[in-house]
């Protein structure tokens, strides 16, 4: 799937795709010291697009650029702008949105700290991110020999750009194995997430998910909570083992790309009877018709103009 549109948003004007370039020696290249985030925008009922919980993914992206001692040199309302401008001046009304910062050329090491801080905002139409079947039949995963970055080691609530080196690792075993994903264990071997999506469980109808603190504070996660509560299904946020996926009746990824993705099997142990169980496809249900503004409730969330 190309990730190729007629614009990008690249430090305060939006130049041809063509022209959005940066320099070999540009630091985060070398280092992997940047922050990132992804949105999706979805069409609403009056056919033009609208962004689900842009400002809560801004306020992480600003957040990441903290944790990472990166000023940001544009505020919040800036950045929502730049954001539906992008979309539209590539006329998309449903697309994948990007902002990036990263550290540019000047000086070299990892001391450096004065290169030019680059802002990018790019957009791009990405389907489903763990393939249609996967969002109707459920993936297959396999437990990753690579943990998830410690807390100690790596900032686990930052979207930092070369944190995602531990997860494509693990992604590209998984493939290499034949699994569709990687479930990934934390430095005490228990459950934390996948290479790009928080996980659920769900045992005689009560959903279990790891607690915010080896994984990233994920925003499909927070509104897939919000659904379940509101549904009155209990959820517990507490460490949980691998197990808890081999003995449970259903379970799920989430992500702002993989939006809501059942989980089929774990390390070839078939989860419930490896079709999509009830909560899950309530969920699923729920959050692709509120994401296109057909849920009053969660309406507040979706941006436009």
């Amino acid at each position: 799937m190309s990730i190729e549109s007629d614009w990008i948003w690249f430090d305060g004007e939006l130049v041809p795709y063509a022209e959005a370039r940066i320099h070999v020696l540009s630091h985060t290249l070398h280092y992997g010291l940047g922050a990132f985030e992804g949105i999706r925008a979805y069409t609403q009922p009056n056919g033009r697009p609208g962004i689900w919980r842009l400002r809560e993914h801004l306020v992480r992206f600003q957040d990441s650029l903290r944790m990472a001692r990166l000023p940001s040199p544009y505020p919040l309302d800036v950045l929502e702008d730049v954001c539906l401008t992008v979309l539209e001046k590539n006329g998309f009304d449903e697309a994948y949105i990007r902002p990036l910062a990263f550290m540019g050329a000047g000086r070299m090491g990892l001391g450096a700290r004065d290169n030019p801080l680059h802002v990018v905002v790019a957009a791009w139409k990405w389907g489903a991110y763990l393939g249609d079947d996967g969002v109707t039949k459920g993936v297959r995963l396999k437990t990753s020999s690579f943990s998830r970055n410690h807390p100690n080691a790596a900032m686990a609530r930052a979207k930092i750009t070369g944190h995602y080196v531990n997860s494509i690792m693990a992604r590209y075993e998984a493939n290499d194995d034949g699994y569709d994903e990687a479930l990934m264990l934390d430095f005490h071997g228990m459950v934390a997430e996948g290479t790009g999506e928080n996980v659920f469980v769900v045992k005689d109808g009560i959903v279990k998910t790891p607690p915010v603190t080896n994984i990233l504070p994920g925003i499909t996660r927070r509104t897939v909570i919000e659904i379940l509560e509101r549904d009155g299904i209990e959820v517990k946020e507490q460490l949980f083992g691998r197990d808890a996926f081999y003995v449970a009746d259903e379970a799920f990824m989430c992500g702002t790309a993989a939006e809501v993705t059942p989980i089929q099997s774990l390390d070839r142990r078939v989860i419930g009877d490896g079709s999509p169980g009830a909560i899950t496809r309530r969920v699923q249900e729920v959050y692709l018709d509120a994401v296109r503004g057909r849920v009053p409730w969660l309406a507040e969330h979706i941006t436009t103009r």
